[in-house]
């Protein structure tokens, strides 16, 4: 069967999980006391923590890792030049910032060709205009591609903007934890609002999600009718 373009994003709070499963669908960590072994899937993983290697230059780095990718014009288009790569072209990568590094980590990630895209917190380090690129970058790519992407992501507008499906998690941090069935995006963010019994509402404005206070009008109608995730007005 032909690959749909798909996207998987985790939401659940801090020390659940996400990245010990994302190893693994990656193969990187074996899980324990498992029955059954992971299918082996072609997959190109961007780390959490990204701590680069490589003596040389940018330029250099994305010849050796993605030769074909990195001068093909229509990744050069959809990748290089909205994620401004080209500007760290001559710059040692030893000496990148933050920001920079998870840029080209990103750029890395989709350059290597692969059915299942495994991408751990793309926001971290970037300002909110680069998380809005980099978010752009990444949907355009997978969508064009016809791929599947895993994304485990923190910043909520950016996960919001990406999903297509979720996977919530739930248990108790760091001792037990499972991750539910893949669920619609509003489904799925409803379970997990409700958890954290939080509402959200979009800005009539800038159409963006908005917290809204406990217990206020808003707040108290949504969660009677059960939902938590943002409402078009």
């Amino acid at each position: 069967t032909a690959a749909i373009s798909s996207w998987k994003q985790w939401y659940q709070r801090r020390v659940r999980g996400k990245t010990t499963f994302i190893k693994m669908l990656a193969g990187i960590t074996k899980p324990t006391n498992a029955t059954d072994e992971l299918p082996r899937l072609n997959v190109s993983y961007k780390p959490q923590e990204i701590s680069p290697k490589f003596q040389g230059t940018v330029r250099q780095m994305l010849h050796e890792k993605i030769r074909n990718s990195y001068v093909y014009p229509q990744f050069v288009t959809d990748v290089i030049k909205p994620l401004a790569i080209e500007k760290l072209y001559d710059q040692q990568v030893q000496n990148l910032s933050g920001g920079e590094i998870q840029r080209v980590a990103i750029c890395l990630c989709l350059g290597k060709p692969a059915d299942v895209y495994l991408i751990d917190e793309p926001s971290a380090h970037l300002d909110s205009e680069q998380r809005l690129h980099a978010a752009k970058v990444i949907k355009r790519y997978i969508l064009h591609a016809k791929k599947t992407a895993f994304v485990v992501e923190h910043d909520f507008i950016m996960g919001t903007y990406l999903a297509d499906r979720v996977v919530v998690f739930e248990g108790v941090p760091s001792i037990a934890t499972k991750a539910c069935t893949p669920q619609t995006l509003l489904s799925g963010m409803n379970k997990f609002l409700e958890s954290l019994e939080i509402t959200f509402r979009r800005d009539p404005t800038n159409f963006r999600p908005r917290v809204n206070k406990m217990e206020s009008l808003k707040d108290v109608e949504q969660k009677r009718n059960g939902c938590y995730f943002f409402l078009d007005d």
